[in-house]
């Protein structure tokens, strides 16, 4: 596998020295090598209205922010430390699951998120990203001392949905409740096995005590509800299914993460498996093996519509 870090910092730095009518152009072209990966999916995308529908940073304005929010990640070598945290994710997983399909080339672009974006600075603790179509990889970062600190941990869970989905089926119609929360909790177990429990995102590890129990309660009684378009409340909370125009079901921010993580620590016990060596493992098998042996189905198709695991 060939991991391409774009030189998105200095691409960013000259957008921002532009007019703001040439902005949304130069956006364009610095995330055009993710296009034709995600179109191969997706259909034709406009990356310029993902970014501005999302919590990117704002075309349309001067902020004094960002241009020396760009001078820390520079100074931070946020790149390269994405581009090792990605290396011996790669080399992890490779060791562990010799043979397993993955994109050629992964594409990697880090994208300066917009600091009064409540979803990416408060849920978020500064960082997000995208990651379950192979080849492709968005992250978003605001700079603060965690987000600087995580985004390359960020990375390796993303590149654990990179090649998961290049090996399970992911179909928009049929992908259920179980398949999204068993790859989120892979990806932070995977994060954890490299980099330890500090490295692990506050998605999996924010929801404690009897909070997370009525949530876990929640989330494996609808372990086999299907349909993209039903699981955002599950995966992501209610605030966040509702800023994705989804319809809410009682559960806080991240409850799928934490569900999810919980469900793989079972199957890890049971199986004595590494989430670097269940990659490639149908939602079925580890569901089964964390004692819900009817939960979980396989999904029929490859991926035809829609952004696998975005997270």
């Amino acid at each position: 596998m060939k991991i391409v870090v774009h030189d998105t910092v200095s691409a960013m730095t000259d957008l921002l020295h532009r007019p703001s009518e040439e902005r949304p152009d130069a956006l364009r072209e610095m995330l055009s090598p993710l296009r034709t990966v995600l179109s191969a999916v997706m259909g034709e995308v406009d990356l310029v209205e993902m970014h501005e529908q999302g919590s990117g940073f704002r075309l349309d304005r001067d902020d004094p922010r960002y241009l020396p929010a760009l001078d820390l990640l520079r100074e931070t070598r946020v790149l390269r430390r994405i581009e090792e945290s990605l290396a011996a994710a790669w080399a992890r997983i490779d060791a562990a699951a010799p043979g397993v399909r993955h994109a050629d080339t992964v594409h990697v672009v880090l994208v300066l998120g917009d600091p009064d974006d409540e979803h990416l600075t408060v849920r978020s603790a500064g960082y997000l990203g995208s990651g379950g179509i192979p080849g492709a990889i968005h992250l978003l970062i605001w700079p603060t001392e965690t987000s600087l600190a995580k985004i390359g941990h960020a990375a390796a869970h993303e590149l654990h949905h990179n090649v998961r989905y290049a090996n399970v089926a992911w179909n928009p119609m049929t992908v259920t409740v179980g398949e999204q929360v068993v790859a989120e909790g892979l990806a932070e177990a995977f994060v954890r096995e490299l980099a330890g429990e500090q490295a692990m995102g506050p998605w999996a590890t924010r929801l404690t005590g009897p909070e997370l129990e009525r949530a876990y309660a929640g989330i494996t009684a609808a372990i086999d509800v299907a349909g993209m378009q039903n699981l955002p409340a599950y995966v992501f909370g209610d605030d966040t299914a509702r800023l994705m125009g989804a319809e809410p079901v009682g559960l806080p921010d991240f409850a799928g993460y934490a569900a999810g993580l919980r469900i793989v620590d079972a199957h890890l016990a049971a199986s004595g498996l590494t989430a670097a060596r269940s990659i490639a493992l149908p939602a079925a098998e580890i569901l089964a093996n964390a004692g819900m042996p009817n939960a979980g189905m396989p999904n029929a198709g490859m991926p035809s519509a829609g952004v696998p695991n975005a997270g």
